[in-house]
């Protein structure tokens, strides 16, 4: 059956850049929303809209009957979860399949196994990905963390295994640390995320994260779109994205984009994926999948052309992939920065009335947001307002044209990260592409910020 009315399980600019290639496809809209978002730009134009609860998370776009019952009562044939809340929810998938509405995301197994950072690596392993050395899964005992330790050296990580955004992990240099650094990471874990589990992998000094798009038709047919350099990070959040990277070679690109594309088609993997790397050295540690489209996902769609919301809709509507990986053709260079309503060196939340509002525009600008003057930023949700997308045919070109975005770019009534990225772009070290995870936030320091 051909989907025509797909509702739309999230908020802010994700939300809204659903809805619009659902309309550029011919297919209706349902936004749900909280009372926090009755005036969002995703509401104002999607076909139809509804209410389904108070401003926290947990009440409404985390709350699955609601959800559910906004689908049933829209007539929805399909819902697409966009990205965070409950994008990587298996039971949530599988509550959706049960109620015969349409799925735009893997398949609910898939997306348990790659949300389980232990059951991930193993399946990474037995499908061909290259591991960072460590056990092969949990740790329970100190006994056991040191015989880990003896195989992979020190410096040493403990991470949780339900873990993310940097809780739950800890870095061990030297046996006389490994029992108390073990049971903080443990306590950490279980506050967190309610599972003390944790796993042990070799610590890397220095290395860049460099992630890959795969895509799959769940018919054992699988491509990848290249890969995105995500480095730039703070705290383990990512800030700046760009794609191609600037050190993986087309070889390199070749290689390993060889190796997911084939291990996402042995595993019949349905719709949008991202394989996430450490690399340093020339070589590749597989670190964890995310089975659901990124943040980053429009510098891909720069770079080779294809609108991957598009093809996600495709692919659960039962069509194959648009395309065959020889017919995918990497071209240019696309950075994308996160605007984020933030104090750009405190970092500070600064949620308010958006005054002024001004888009940069021109050739090979885009800008993915749901703001517009006489807005108000909620203070409920995830800091970031706006991405700034820019293309050129080469990295330097894109710089420029980037730099001069952000001059044009105007949010009044509340700070933001725009200062940042204007003066984080002019670096020399960023403009030769050198720096790695731990660059951004050595650079912060250096700024004396």
């Amino acid at each position: 059956m051909a989907i025509e009315k797909v509702l739309i399980a999230n908020r802010g600019e994700i939300a809204l850049r659903i809805h619009r290639a659902c309309h550029e496809m011919g297919i209706k809209t349902v936004a749900v929303h909280s009372t926090a978002d009755t005036d969002a730009m995703h509401v104002r134009l999607a076909d139809e809209a509804v209410c389904i609860g108070p401003p926290p998370a947990a009440d409404s776009y985390l709350n699955i009957p609601a959800i559910i019952s906004a689908a049933e009562i829209s007539h929805a044939d399909a819902i697409h979860p966009g990205y965070g809340f409950l994008s990587e929810n298996a039971r949530f998938a599988e509550i959706v399949e049960s109620h015969n509405i349409i799925w735009i995301g893997p398949k609910p197994e898939h997306i348990r196994t790659m949300g389980d950072k232990i059951e991930a690596k193993t399946t990474a392993a037995k499908l061909g990905l290259p591991l960072v050395p460590g056990s092969a899964g949990p740790v329970e005992t100190f006994a056991e963390a040191k015989q880990v330790a003896e195989t992979t050296g020190y410096p040493l990580i403990v991470k949780a295994a339900s873990g993310g955004g940097g809780r739950g992990m800890k870095v061990v240099t030297a046996e006389s640390q490994l029992e108390a650094q073990m049971a903080q990471a443990r306590s950490e874990a279980k506050s967190a995320f309610g599972d003390d589990t944790v796993y042990i992998e070799k610590y890397l000094g220095d290395p860049r994260h460099i992630e890959f798009q795969v895509f799959g038709d769940g018919k054992g047919n699988a491509i990848h779109l290249g890969e995105r350099d995500c480095s730039l990070q703070r705290r383990h959040q990512k800030v700046l994205e760009e794609a191609p990277s600037p050190v993986v070679t087309p070889e390199e690109r070749e290689r390993m984009g060889g190796i997911v594309a084939r291990a996402m088609a042995d595993m019949g993997y349905r719709g949008a994926g991202t394989i996430e790397f450490l690399w340093e050295n020339g070589e590749f540690y597989f670190i964890e999948m995310n089975t659901r489209l990124q943040v980053e996902h429009p510098v891909t769609e720069a770079i080779t052309g294809l609108d991957l919301v598009r093809e996600q809709i495709r692919i659960a509507d039962g069509h194959g992939l648009t395309l065959r990986q020889q017919d995918v053709n990497f071209r240019g260079h696309s950075i994308e920065c996160r605007i984020n309503a933030e104090d750009p060196w405190t970092f500070a939340p600064s949620p308010g009335l958006v005054k002024q509002y001004h888009a940069p525009g021109g050739m090979n600008v885009r800008v993915d947001s749901g703001l517009y003057a006489g807005y108000r930023v909620p203070p409920y949700y995830d800091s970031m307002i706006a991405k700034l997308i820019v293309y050129g045919t080469t990295r330097q070109g894109a710089i420029r044209r980037l730099r001069r975005a952000l001059e044009e770019f105007v949010i009044e009534g509340m700070k933001t990260t725009i200062p940042l990225h204007q003066k984080l772009i002019d670096d020399p070290e960023f403009q030769a592409g050198d720096y790695t995870i731990k660059w951004l936030e050595e650079w912060l320091g250096r700024e004396g910020k």
